[in-house]
């Protein structure tokens, strides 16, 4: 049986949703290792929407589940219908919708809300010794579902006051370079920067792909 590993996407562009080259980089990695995954997202509106050309945010409202199906090709599930059973691993892909839409890591910091369902999951997934991977700003989502009872090991890569903020949730923090990964193996957590640091998508992938082969292999 081929390994079951679920993706949770924010929406479908960096700047409000999930980056994009993240959350398809790291579904190929998956394909090329044979698993299947599954890909989910929270059916909420999103935090708000982004005019990825100019920069500027836009009145109008987005689902991101709607959103996030562009990514997944319409092969996805809410994340409210998906219980731990169903996967075997959980990673969580970044972009700004992951600290807007799935947490209010973005704008809170260390007294963050993470969405009911994507905290479930977490939690759910890291009790049960499933591995979890999270990458660029994902990880700000373990530290304020997990901080507080796991303390667990993560990585944005160098930012100080992200860093910060992830050791304030009650997480600790360590540097790590955009093609490395760190690893907390007693809570079997692999988190790398990947565009917290960039610079571009060759290093991104790097990082991405050694992260996603350890969190299979933990499994």
């Amino acid at each position: 049986m081929p390994h079951r590993v679920g993706v949770i996407l924010s929406g479908c562009g960096f700047k409000d949703g999930a980056e994009i080259h993240e959350s398809v980089l790291t579904l190929l990695t998956l394909d090329r290792l044979g698993c299947k995954v599954l890909c989910m997202a929270p059916d909420i509106d999103q935090a708000r929407v982004v005019n990825h050309l100019t920069g500027q945010e836009v009145k109008e409202k987005r689902n991101v589940l709607v959103e996030s199906a562009r990514i997944a090709r319409g092969e996805i599930k809410d994340a409210a219908k998906v219980t731990v059973d169903d996967f075997d691993a959980l990673i969580l892909p970044g972009g700004y919708g992951a600290a807007t839409n799935l947490s209010t890591f973005g704008k809170d910091g260390p007294k963050a809300q993470v969405n009911k369902d994507v905290a479930r999951l977490v939690k759910e997934a890291h009790a049960r010794g499933k591995p979890i991977g999270a990458i660029c700003i994902a990880p700000g989502i373990i530290a304020a579902a997990l901080g507080k009872t796991a303390h667990p090991l993560l990585t944005i890569g160098n930012d100080e006051g992200t860093a910060r903020n992830i050791e304030a949730c009650g997480a600790r923090h360590e540097g790590c370079a955009v093609r490395e990964f760190v690893i907390d193996k007693k809570n079997k957590i692999v988190s790398t920067p990947a565009y917290m640091l960039g610079p571009s998508i060759a290093h991104v992938a790097e990082g991405i792909e050694k992260c996603v082969r350890e969190v299979v292999a933990l499994i």
